[in-house]
């Protein structure tokens, strides 16, 4: 089996910027409290001419551009989401018209949550062990500010909008990504409603007990990685976790006695943007240089589903 690794990153970011201080006009929090629970100071939100659309394909024409790879060398197309413009045509098909990729090739979106960048990096590998071209388009997007339920004071500060894409090649030789995953059907705990509902479908979520799973489940991802790819934590050049809790990242990295230069935290400046989490961090730190040609990356993931999961991926 040939293995992928990561030729090219980019993302896509609104400029409207809302900040705990305009949230405190909107409902009854303060910058201190929301600050103080979660890392989060600001985050981006979708307003006029930038959507979902438009961030999606600004994060993956970036990541082409960085990869050096054209259009027509794309061999798949995934985008991880659960807030696309529309349920069909799904956002991986309208990717692929603005694009201009190929039109003999898989697109489709993906539907795992925050999770969804790391099962969308597994599928493909899958999927390009079978195609006779070598790249593979895999974005996470999110558009959640559309999906906020505002009399919800604990969950209202937490989301934002964003899109991060990586283009990956397969070759032979090549490790593979050693991806753990898993899933617990439970749509208690944090659930979007859909179109049965019959009113509109926000973010429902009870933190605490959401917040219990993932302290539980983020070492579990960690070391099952590991051991499935025979590395340790010393192998490690960074780790990049879901960027939902900067407390959940912090026990994290007590954890497994991470230092401060082999781990990131952006929540701060973005909020939980889902599937867009894990690769808005890969794009800052390769635009940053913090990662490069032959870094080996721990990703780990977890969230609505419920689902998780972890894998070990190199930089070409």
């Amino acid at each position: 089996m040939k293995g992928i690794k990561i030729r090219g990153v980019g993302r896509g970011v609104p400029g409207n910027i809302v900040t705990n201080q305009d949230l405190e006009r909107i409902v009854e929090t303060s910058d201190a409290w929301i600050t103080s629970r979660t890392g989060i100071q600001s985050r981006h939100f979708c307003a006029g001419e930038e959507t979902f659309s438009s961030i999606t394909a600004a994060a993956a024409r970036r990541a082409l551009e960085s990869a050096g790879v054209e259009p027509e060398e794309i061999g798949a197309c995934i985008v991880a989401t659960l807030s696309g413009d529309t349920l069909v045509p799904s956002a991986a098909c309208m990717l692929q018209r603005a694009l201009g990729l190929p039109m003999d090739i898989p697109c489709f979106d993906l539907g795992a949550a925050c999770t969804g960048f790391l099962f969308g990096l597994h599928t493909m590998e899958c999927l390009l062990n079978a195609s006779p071209r070598k790249y593979g388009l895999v974005v996470g997007a999110e558009n959640l500010s559309r999906l906020i339920n505002w009399e919800d004071r604990g969950t209202c500060i937490l989301f934002g909008d964003g899109a991060g894409a990586a283009v990956v090649e397969c070759r032979e030789g090549w490790p593979s990504i050693s991806a753990v995953m898993g899933c617990c059907g439970n749509d208690g705990l944090l659930r979007v409603p859909g179109p049965e509902a019959g009113g509109r479908s926000l973010i429902s979520m009870e933190g605490t007990k959401v917040f219990k799973f993932a302290v539980e489940v983020v070492p579990w991802c960690v070391d099952q990685a590991l051991k499935q790819s025979g590395k340790t934590v010393e192998d490690v050049d960074f780790f990049v976790f879901h960027q939902a809790n900067a407390r959940i990242i912090d026990l994290a990295v007590r954890k497994y006695r991470i230092p401060p230069e082999k781990y990131y935290k952006n929540i701060q400046d973005y909020g939980n943007t889902s599937a867009a989490s894990i690769p808005l961090v890969l794009s800052e730190l390769r635009e940053q240089g913090k990662v490069g040609p032959g870094s080996r990356v721990l990703l780990v993931g977890f969230g609505g589903g419920l689902t998780w999961g972890g894998c070990l991926i190199e930089f070409a």
